[in-house]
């Protein structure tokens, strides 16, 4: 069974949802909008994704988060 890993927080900082792939997570914070985050797990110290705060919106390309998350936890020395 694969673990789900990535969680959902809105603007606010309320956990909303755990999904087990990035590309799952962005369509949340495409939704939830500027201030949405996915963490890789609950703590605010390894957030991988911040809404509005990046390149571009996560609704512009799923893809291109998933990228971005994996990119970020492979530098940080983490487990993909």
């Amino acid at each position: 069974m694969a673990m789900v890993r990535f969680k959902v927080f809105t603007p606010q900082g309320e956990y909303i949802a755990a999904v087990k792939r990035p590309e799952e997570g962005a369509a949340l914070m495409a939704f939830l909008g500027d201030g949405a985050e996915l963490r890789d797990g609950h703590s605010k110290r390894f957030t991988v994704w911040r809404e509005g705060a990046e390149a571009q919106p996560a609704g512009e390309s799923y893809d291109h988060v998933a990228q971005t998350v994996w990119d970020r936890i492979t530098g940080w020395g983490g487990v993909v």
